[in-house]
């Protein structure tokens, strides 16, 4: 398998999780927020104020939209063949995937709803260790 070859498959099978995500995200709500935090957690999220609900709703309908652009990114990336040019989207990416994990780690652990659900959330940054082997990868085939 070439590292070319690596790139578009790690991009491709990113975007489509990230897609699914957004989607969900903007549509779904309730399956997202169970998914990633939980019934209870979901269940005292969507039992706030209208206001709150509102905002949360609103917040969540961006988020999505955000991931949605994110994941068509990624499918255009996918087709890029330069080498360096991969090679500094897979270390951006896994720098990326760090600020995420140190914002959940500071940010949400602060929520009182939300300080439990710290390791149900470390799923997505499996996705990181893809980006990673893929660097590891493409530095052995350049120094070998």
């Amino acid at each position: 398998m070439t590292a070319s070859l690596a790139f578009t498959v790690i991009c491709v099978l990113h975007s489509l999780i990230v897609v699914f995500c957004g989607s969900l995200m903007m549509f779904h709500a309730r399956a997202i927020y169970s998914l990633g935090h939980g019934t209870d957690a979901a269940k005292r999220l969507l039992r706030s104020t209208p206001q709150d609900r509102l905002l949360i709703r609103t917040s969540d309908s961006l988020a999505g939209l955000l991931l949605l652009a994110i994941g068509l990114l990624l499918l255009m990336v996918s087709n890029i063949k330069d080498r360096e040019f991969q090679d500094f989207f897979a270390k951006a990416c896994t720098v990326l995937h760090v600020f995420v994990v140190v914002w959940r780690v500071s940010f949400e652990g602060r929520v009182e709803h939300l300080a439990g659900d710290c390791l149900r959330q470390t799923v997505g940054d499996f996705l990181a260790l893809s980006w990673l082997l893929f660097i590891i990868y493409s530095w052995r085939k350049k120094y070998d």
